[in-house]
């Protein structure tokens, strides 16, 4: 179809006014912020979801590529046409749809500009931490189709660990649920598919967003270094120090005193490098983390520091860093910038090798650097744009810069995305079975290439060598305990060949299946590699959990992982997504997983991501496996971000007569919520808080004045971190329930929340029945007090912050079981969440639905499965796909 026909083929589907086919104006979206150009045929503005969903079938039945974009500041052309076909504008469809101060999240347009968005949510005392350098004109689209970071992912994180639920349009017009507002759903994580996919899965027309409590307090500081590497070993003694930053800044000499020529921001003149770092929290706790910095900073070189005492001072020193593009434009008319993450430790000695290439290609360059994340942008001065021959030595030096990166397991890109610009590199990262597994899900997605074609993956993938069975076919036997994962891909294409069914487990028997191969993980154990100044450990997926957090707090760091139950393996762990309270502080599992070693059924051996804090070339493959049950492959390791142990941690417990009362109390200090790790409500009949004898569990026992506690429930807060935060905030959690009306809390050490949490589920009662309940955070407290009949027949723990009910009680009756279950299940559905049964005992196997929801995705997730699992030998049902 040529561009005319199409453009009169497309003013058929959407209003003249919503179509874009004047040459001249198409002249505005043939480029984004990068080099990369190309020409659509129209540029489409759609209104609504419906729009996109008609757009998106006429693009089906006419072949038509379809391009989304934002606000066009992307910096790999990722938002370019570069075959044609029609962009797709969401400058219109901008709407914030519901912002849900209780429940701390929100529903967004995707062409809301960051900015604004962060604006209204701070006018609710809410934060929305990614924070692109371009977050002015960028919107939530961009953001999410690259990944978006900014200076405070190192401690908050980037997009994906924003992004709850999400809307979708794919290739065929189809619309998809993905995810939703409330947490862990059953399903596969393709909302951390799809977000950082540059738009080549789908066209997201809405966002589930969680929010944070913003900050009441900032402080910033400035210093002076005499070398970067100077400046690298400081950043690093800040982290050692168990000190967690909001943000670390760096800029080399070059950049200095562009800058400073340009904005006169104050900067010195003499300095080889200069650090920004910013801490947040209590302004109780402001003054003392500033001084413990400062004073880190100058024992390992740094001087003349500069501490903001005002919101101005502040401002003046931001303004510095935040003007490098400007003052590059002053001294050139264009410049090409790179994007390489490394290793934080390793970002020094990546710079000296870096600047021998620049040097060698005679050009000059400034760089700035996120140095608590690893991500360095060198600036390449391109002082003549029509130069072809200066255009591609820049880039050859680009590649170059990528090359060292990746030789230090960095990424090829931190936060601009691959693009057109790096799609060639993905090679140099990933291997032919990497890349072929990605491919794996762009075609169950977008089989015949229609969106945002030509991005991310190469023009040639590299070639796939077939792991073959053996010529003597030596199956492994009942029980197969692989110690690598190369044979464990062996044995799993013997077992697939011979259609033997495979069940993973760290146990050397299955219930219930035993014409089944148990494949063992027990082998694969042990800490792999533990990396200390870059936060970051990778451990076998058959060790216990208990073996790693006793190895990291001997080296005062933590993996913010629990579980309910002794022995409890980190590839079990992962599998089954089963978060403890304390991801309301940290994060949840698919946050702190940076990156795993999975061997696929059909042989192939992959490495989904990799060990560094920010990474968004290709596809966000760790993601997939969270919750995946093993039904995808098999973990053979993970990497785990950690984070300094906490210098306090502290619990206040309330007791509470009137479920409703206690609901409300939780729902008023929820707000407060900046430092804490846990918000739980329990009724459990085991902790009888009526007597006088401490409180036993499997993870206690917990020495409690039980005198304080004669009621049939508790609140629990904790909160854990910088010791001034945490008084700071347990001291207004106290003043919030006195006001209203609460009995006065007793302050301990332990349980905390997740301890009660572990003790509930971890009840070793053989006739017990578990249920977790999950619905949207702002639903939470309605729909306990609508079903408490159901929850009272037992014990229960409501997990405030994250919408979800932890439901107990006994029952050997098939009958009289699945109707408890029902009765949580089918509000919980209504209300858009779900309801999964996570034991139970052995006389009710095969008699309750366990899972008792459909996802929307579900054609997908067994597409997907076929896939990575052809004979289909993993795990078969065992989960909903």
């Amino acid at each position: 179809m040529s561009n005319q026909d199409t453009q009169r083929s497309l003013q058929n589907v959407l209003s003249a006014k919503q179509v874009v086919t004047d040459p001249v104006e198409l002249i505005t979206y043939e480029v984004d912020a990068g080099l990369d150009r190309g020409t659509p045929a129209a540029v489409a503005l759609p209104q609504t979801p419906d729009d996109v969903v008609r757009l998106a079938r006429w693009a089906a039945a006419n072949n038509v590529p379809l391009i989304a974009r934002g606000a066009g500041t992307g910096l790999s052309g990722g938002a370019v046409a570069e075959r044609g076909g029609i962009i797709v504008s969401f400058a219109r469809m901008n709407r914030l749809v519901e912002l849900d101060a209780r429940g701390r999240s929100a529903v967004v347009e995707p062409g809301i500009a960051n900015l604004a968005f962060d604006d209204l949510a701070k006018k609710q005392g809410l934060y929305f931490p990614p924070d692109p350098a371009s977050q002015r004109a960028s919107t939530i689209g961009g953001n999410a189709g690259e990944n978006a970071g900014g200076p405070h992912c190192f401690k908050y994180g980037v997009m994906v660990n924003y992004v709850t639920g999400l809307q979708i349009v794919l290739a065929d017009g189809g619309t998809r649920r993905v995810g939703g507002r409330a947490y862990d759903y059953p399903e596969y994580d393709f909302a951390g598919l799809i977000v950082g996919s540059e738009g080549t899965l789908g066209i997201i027309t809405s966002f589930d967003v969680r929010l944070v409590r913003n900050p009441p307090g900032v402080k910033t500081m400035m210093a002076v270094f005499d070398s970067v590497e100077q400046a690298g070993v400081a950043v690093s003694a800040v982290i050692a120090a168990g000190l967690v930053p909001a943000t670390m800044e760096m800029m080399d000499r070059n950049i200095t005193r562009i800058i400073e020529e340009y904005a006169h921001a104050g900067l010195p003149a003499d300095a080889d490098a200069v650090l920004i770092i910013e801490a947040d929290g209590y302004p109780a706790s402001l003054d003392t983390q500033i001084e413990e910095i400062a004073d880190i900073i100058q024992a390992n070189g740094g001087r003349d520091l500069r501490i903001a005492q005002s919101a101005d001072e502040r401002d003046r020193i931001w303004l510095a860093r935040k003007s490098a593009a400007g003052a590059m434009t002053r001294l050139a008319p264009a410049y090409y910038l790179v994007d390489v993450t490394v290793p934080r430790s390793r970002l020094a000695e990546t710079l000296a090798q870096v600047n021998q290439v620049f040097n060698r290609y005679g050009l000059r360059v400034g760089y700035v650097f996120h140095a608590g994340d690893g991500n360095l942008h060198p600036l390449i001065l391109i002082p003549r744009p029509d130069d072809r021959e200066l255009i591609e030595t820049a880039v050859r030096a680009g590649r170059e810069t990528v090359e060292i990166g990746v030789a230090k397991d960095g990424s090829i890109t931190g936060e601009h995305g691959v693009g057109i610009e790096k799609r060639e590199f993905m090679a140099m990262m990933y291997s032919g079975a990497e890349l072929a597994a990605m491919w794996d899900v762009k075609q169950v997605f977008d089989p015949r290439g229609l969106m945002n074609p030509g991005k991310v993956f190469p023009t040639k993938m590299p070639e796939v060598a077939r792991r073959l069975p053996t010529a003597d076919r030596r199956l492994p036997g009942d029980i197969f305990a692989p110690a690598t994962a190369e044979e464990a891909a062996q044995g799993l294409v013997e077992l697939g060949k011979a259609k033997r069914p495979v069940y993973i487990s760290r146990q050397s028997a299955v219930g219930g299946r035993s014409a089944a191969v148990v494949l063992s993980t027990s082998a694969l154990c042990g800490i792999k590699k533990f990396a200390p100044e870059d936060l970051y450990v990778t451990v076998g997926a058959g060790t216990p959990l208990a073996d790693v957090q006793q190895f990291l707090e001997r080296e005062k760091k933590l993996a913010p992982l629990a579980s309910p139950w002794a022995g409890a393996t980190i590839g079990g762990i992962v599998a089954s997504n089963l978060n403890a309270p304390l991801r309301m502080r940290y994060g949840s599992i698919r946050d702190l997983m940076m990156c795993a070693t999975v061997v696929l059924a059909d042989g192939r051996v992959i490495r989904a991501g990799r060990p560094v804090v920010k990474n968004v070339a290709g596809y966000d493959m760790p993601k997939v496996f969270v919750g995946s049950h093993g039904t995808l492959g098999l973990i053979a390791d993970v990497t785990f971000k950690l984070t300094p142990l906490p210098r306090a941690r502290r619990t206040l417990l309330a007791p509470v007569d009137d479920l409703a009362r206690g609901l409300e109390w939780a729902g008023k200090c929820l707000p407060l919520a900046l430092v804490a790790s846990a918000i739980v409500l329990l009724k459990n009949s085991k902790f009888d808080f009526r007597n006088s004898k401490p409180v036993v569990s499997e993870v206690g026992p917990f020495e409690i004045p039980i005198s304080n506690l004669q009621s049939p429930y508790v609140l629990a807060y904790s909160a854990e971190g910088i010791r001034e935060d945490v008084a700071a905030e347990l001291d207004q959690v106290k003043q919030v329930l006195r006001a209203s009306g609460a009995p006065t809390p007793i302050e301990v050490d332990a349980p905390s929340g997740t301890d009660l949490w572990m003790a509930l589920l971890g009840d070793s009662s053989a006739q017990a029945l578990r249920v977790r309940v999950g619905v949207a955070p702002k639903d939470l407290s309605a729909y306990v007090k609508a079903q408490t009949a159901p929850l009272e027949s037992g014990a229960f723990l409501a997990d405030v912050a994250s919408g979800l009910v932890y439901a107990v009680a006994t029952s050997e009756d098939a009958a009289r079981a699945r109707a408890w279950v029902d009765a949580l299940r089918k509000p919980a559905l209504s209300a858009g969440g779900y309801a999964v049964v996570l034991n139970a005992p052995e006389t009710l196997r095969g008699a309750l639905d366990v899972w008792g929801y459909q996802p929307q995705t579900l054609e997908l997730m067994r597409a997907l499965k076929a896939r990575w699992d052809p004979a289909g030998i993993l795990n078969s049902g065992v989960f909903v796909a």
